[in-house]
């Protein structure tokens, strides 16, 4: 029933994507912000306590439903909560049309509008970025939302949590943000506990994440740049996924710092590529065709996902 209900919730996703604005998310989110308004007494354990509330009051009633439609309606009916829930947690449609669109603005060489998608999509300020910069920013953003949003609801879906676990790992990944980034919290304590709880929580799906990477691309070059700059990054898990998936497509990811070898102070503007310690991350600039890699990547990762959880499917039913 697993393998059924993440493959009719990507069916349907993909004839019917799922708004980013919907209603749904729009209520998660006010719930959020009214649960940082009431908890955040600048403490770090005001925010403990405002997450595990938040969470336990959207996963038991989701667990809930889940076993009574089990127990008492059928199994047909809990099937399609199942449906219903990862349909609801799964993106994989949110965003692509921001990536679709920069692609075939620098296909044609439209850079004015690659960079006005950008923006839009990412919220930084894109002007005078050049066309390599832009792609890789596009390609890094798709990698990173496209795990967050697809891989790791997949695997928490696939742990015994079921659905609830979908629900969790999704809005971890948003308190993570919504109570740490703004502006008016990045000096809060009160985003601490939301920032490491899903650091745990996505701790195992990012590895597994950057395994399906480097087995459908380029599995030495993906391991190599996994163990060697991964760590380079600020943030851990964004780091291992960008540099498995950039060595898995051939393509350098990152900024100068992040790709040296040696990390270089703040106030450093390059790489000097005549030190001997200076190592670059295998793989070429980002340009359009890193997008279509992209596309491919993604894809297969998919593919490997969907084959694995058919034969974890087969052997339980045999079984």
């Amino acid at each position: 029933m697993t393998f059924l209900s993440i493959l009719c919730a990507l069916l349907i996703e993909q004839l019917k994507p799922l708004r980013a604005d919907n209603l749904i998310y729009a209520e998660i989110k006010a719930l959020a912000m009214r649960m940082e308004a009431w908890f955040n007494a600048g403490d770090a354990s005001n925010g403990r306590m405002g997450w595990l509330l938040l969470m336990a009051g959207l996963m038991i009633p989701t667990a809930v439903i889940y076993w009574a439609l089990f127990s008492y309606v059928g199994l047909f009916a809990a099937f399609a909560w199942n449906v219903l829930i990862v349909y609801l947690t799964l993106g994989f449609r949110h965003y692509s049309h921001y990536f679709t669109s920069i692609q075939l603005a620098l296909s044609a060489g439209d850079e004015h509008a690659a960079r006005n998608l950008l923006a839009e999509w990412t919220r930084i300020d894109t002007v005078g970025m050049d066309v390599s910069e832009v792609a890789r920013i596009a390609v890094e953003k798709s990698l990173v939302t496209t795990h967050r949003n697809v891989f790791g609801v997949f695997f928490w879906f696939l742990m015994p949590l079921g659905p609830a676990g979908a629900v969790m790992y999704r809005v971890s990944e948003y308190l993570a943000r919504a109570w740490n980034e703004p502006e008016h919290m990045k000096n809060e304590a009160f985003g601490q506990f939301a920032a490491r709880a899903f650091y745990w929580i996505d701790w195992l799906p990012v590895r597994l994440t950057a395994v399906a990477f480097a087995v459908v691309g380029n599995f030495e070059d993906a391991i190599y740049a996994w163990r060697n700059f991964a760590h380079r990054w600020s943030d851990e898990a964004r780091g291992i996924i960008l540099a498995a998936g950039g060595g898995a497509m051939g393509v350098r990811l990152g900024t100068p710092n992040e790709n040296a070898s040696k990390v270089l102070p703040p106030d450093a503007a390059t790489v000097d590529s005549t030190d001997s310690e200076a190592e670059v991350m295998p793989g070429e600039e980002p340009n359009a065709r890193a997008l279509q890699s992209t596309v491919g990547l993604v894809w297969r990762a998919l593919l490997l996902w969907m084959m694995l959880l058919l034969l974890l499917s087969g052997a339980a039913w045999l079984g």
